[in-house]
């Protein structure tokens, strides 16, 4: 095989949709899996759209991806070359300069530039539809530029591939009805044709083509959500491409290695949005806690960036499927693992009406030898293991149920109805500090 060269051609005129991110994805890794060119082409010649912001941003979001471009090209920068070859097409009579009414006011003539179609059936092999006809006599002699300053997209596009020596177009297949006008451009302008694989669209659950409109789609969003960049190449790859096993964890590493185009789907692929976060959480899982906490440090209140335990980081992974969600159960239902709580005298009772405060305080002081006797540092396993006698032994609970044990001593440790379960409290917070929480409990019910 030749050099392969791919390309992703972004317009600055919004954030990244994650369809952007996923063709970029199919370039990359096939690029890299044949050892060669990967490029990025900012396609900026819509100027009442533009805007040098967004396209900071799209370097941005390909370097957190890990995308990194070989070369980088602004489209702008080629305005010479594009009119150098519109003029020598009219010149070659393979195109003409025509005066007709504008489309936005009737009564104002433009000069558009219009190919000369030969009216014939384009056929072409594509890596993933396979063979596909196109008669282009419907298309009729059709616009390639506004001005000789101004080539619209499929002019541009058809010039900047054939300088950049593009060997594979791989894009989605909404622009597959784009590639007959292109063709015949190439045709026109002597260039040799490269190799499409249009790639299947990115579905919602009702099978419409996801749109900002009702979904989450920008890559930003994912970002701010705390979504791993492992996590999204991960799961985009998988968005229409199957790798022939059972297999759902890739690094970017390995998809260059595994990829191919035959194991790309022609239909389009369900965006799962929980699937989605199964993968994050499994790439949340793989981190060392030093990396796990500072992506937890992120937009996170100076009075939380302390260092976090093992113990913590463990149940964060166990429980969180986002950085935004662990973050927010840092400063909600784990709160209690850094400051003291404020308890509510009625809420240390557990919710039956005849319980009384003074057989929760009785349950409560029963805990404290057994819990004097564990070590700082013990596991959960093994605080679960010393509490649970009492809190089966129907003459310490007073017939109230395990829960007349375990639901005071949860509150007391955490004052909260939600929080993870004692046994990880008391091993995360140590024993001296929980037996100091009970008897503060324990105080409270004396009043």
């Amino acid at each position: 095989m030749s050099t392969v060269t791919t390309r992703i051609a972004p317009s600055p005129t919004g954030q990244m949709h994650i369809g952007t991110v996923r063709s970029a994805l199919f370039n990359y890794v096939w690029a890299k899996h044949n050892k060669g060119t990967f490029l990025i082409r900012i396609e900026d010649t819509d100027t009442e759209r533009n805007r040098p912001e967004w396209t900071q941003m799209i370097w941005d979001d390909f370097e957190w991806c890990g995308l990194i471009p070989d070369k980088k090209y602004i489209q702008s920068e080629h305005a010479p070359r594009h009119r150098e070859l519109l003029e020598r097409l009219v010149q070659e009579g393979k195109a003409y300069v025509s005066h007709e009414p504008s489309k936005n006011d009737p009564n104002i003539e433009v000069a558009v530039i219009r190919l000369k179609n030969p009216g014939k059936t384009v056929v072409f092999n594509d890596l993933i539809h396979g063979e596909i006809t196109f008669d282009t006599t419907e298309l009729g002699d059709f616009v390639i530029a506004r001005s000789m300053d101004d080539p619209l997209y499929h002019f541009a596009v058809v010039v900047d591939d054939a300088d950049a020596h593009v060997s594979h177009v791989i894009r989605g297949e909404d622009i597959l009805s784009s590639t007959p006008r292109q063709i015949l451009i190439q045709e026109a302008l002597g260039f040799s044709r490269p190799i499409y694989a249009h790639l299947p669209l990115i579905l919602s659950a009702d099978r419409k083509k996801l749109s900002k409109r009702h979904h989450v789609v920008s890559l930003a969003d994912y970002r701010d959500e705390g979504i791993l960049p492992e996590a999204m190449i991960n799961y985009l790859a998988l968005l229409g491409w199957n790798p022939g096993t059972d297999e759902e964890h890739f690094s970017l590493e390995q998809l260059i290695e595994r990829f191919s185009f035959d194991g790309v789907q022609k239909s389009g692929a369900i965006f799962d949005r929980t699937k989605l976060l199964s993968v994050n959480q499994h790439w949340m899982r793989e981190l060392s806690d030093d990396d796990f906490s500072k992506h937890l440090d992120v937009g996170l209140p100076i009075s939380h960036k302390l260092p976090i335990s093992h113990k913590i980081v463990v149940l964060l992974k166990e429980r969180a499927k986002t950085f935004k969600e662990a973050q927010e159960m840092l400063l909600g239902e784990l709160s209690c693992l850094f400051s003291e709580p404020t308890l509510d005298r009625n809420q240390l009772s557990i919710k039956k009406p005849k319980e009384r405060p003074s057989m929760t305080k009785t349950a409560l002081e029963g805990l404290l030898e057994p819990l004097k006797a564990l070590p700082e540092g013990i596991s959960a396993e093994a605080v679960k293991e010393a509490v649970m006698p009492l809190a089966d032994a129907e003459e310490a609970v007073g017939k109230g149920g395990r829960g007349a044990v375990l639901w005071p001593l949860r509150y007391a440790l955490s004052g909260q109805e939600r929080s993870p379960d004692p046994f990880t409290l008391i091993s995360i917070l140590g024993t001296k500090e929980a037996i100091s929480r009970i008897r503060k409990a324990i105080a409270i019910l004396k009043k």
